[in-house]
């Protein structure tokens, strides 16, 4: 049982002598480190100071630090990266599941902004966008040459504000204008239909309301059928991922048990586990789950889940 302090005063003394003592060399080690650290900054500083001042071209600053800190995060694993904040907002805006703009969604083509589609009864749909579309113009402004990041930002905005987009239409000779209003454009993650006596769900993405979503999907499906499918195939084909506890959610409504997934630390104690609730959404009927290389990230834990505990 430990004593009071206030009768052991040269116990105290002497283990503050003992904390004293021990300064100096924690002090010194932690100067060691800093030393190491300083010195690698330094040679750090030196390429930097040394292609901003003799690189072919000139590059800003903003850059070489950005790409510095990509290329330090890269050399860990090649998960981890850097998210600045036009990332972060891209990033907000997929795992809220809604935005204001326009509902399209374009890839960058030969340096040109290609429409991939326009999402159903959104402005650009009701517009006449079509797949397929090259947007040459924003509000009269040539935007060839812009990042695939700038001009997604130029087409979001105040819902109620007004945009036209000067397009490129493959097979037409001249370009066309189309004007529409920015809405609010709420992102759907979970499509489902019946084939046959089989409910097909299509999960493209695990933003907040993925979960829920699918869980409704698999009521509408026992509802459209009047009774409980065969089983179901669960689309995760191009799905890059999205919120952890979507995931669970979206495992947990196929699974009645079992370790859905688990998150570990530097250290060994530092580990957390999500395991599926008894009862499960599916009633235990026969799940297909689809994959192809652009499943990713959440994705692949709902796929392993099914996979170990279906």
């Amino acid at each position: 049982m430990p004593r009071p302090i206030l009768r052991t005063p040269f116990l105290a003394a002497t283990a503050i002598v003992g904390a004293l003592t021990l300064i100096p060399l924690a002090t010194s080690a932690m100067a060691a480190v800093d030393t190491d650290t300083y010195r690698e900054f330094d040679q750090f500083l030196d390429v930097f100071n040394r292609v901003k001042a003799e690189y072919v071209d000139k590059v800003d600053d903003k850059t070489l630090i950005k790409g510095a800190i990509q290329g330090m995060l890269a050399s860990l694993d090649p998960h981890s990266s850097y998210v600045d904040a036009l990332d972060y907002e891209n990033l907000r805006i997929m795992t809220e599941g809604n935005y204001g703009g326009l509902g399209l969604t374009v890839q960058m083509e030969d340096g040109a902004i290609k429409v991939v589609a326009p999402q159903e009864d959104s402005p650009a749909a009701r517009a006449g966008v079509k797949s397929g579309d090259y947007i040459t113009h924003i509000d009269g402004k040539l935007i060839y040459g812009d990042s695939l990041d700038e001009a997604v930002g130029k087409m979001r905005g105040k819902p109620g504000s007004r945009i036209t987009l000067g397009l490129v239409r493959p097979g037409r000779d001249k370009p066309l204008d189309v004007t529409m209003m920015r809405e609010i454009i709420v992102q759907k993650p979970v499509k489902w239909e019946v084939r046959g006596d089989v409910g097909y769900i299509n999960i493209n993405t695990f933003s907040e309301n993925t979960g829920a979503d699918t869980r409704a999907a698999i009521m509408a499906i026992d509802k459209s059928l009047g009774h409980r499918p065969l089983g179901y195939v669960v689309d995760l084909r191009e799905n890059g991922g999205g919120l952890l506890t979507q995931a669970i959610e979206v495992s947990d409504a196929f699974l009645d048990h079992g370790e859905i997934v688990s998150q570990r630390g530097r250290e060994k104690t530092d580990i957390e586990r999500y395991y599926a609730k008894p009862g499960d959404d599916a009633h235990g009927l026969p799940v297909v789950v689809l994959t192809d290389p652009g499943t990713a990230s959440a994705s692949e834990i709902v796929a392993g889940a099914l996979q170990d505990h279906h």
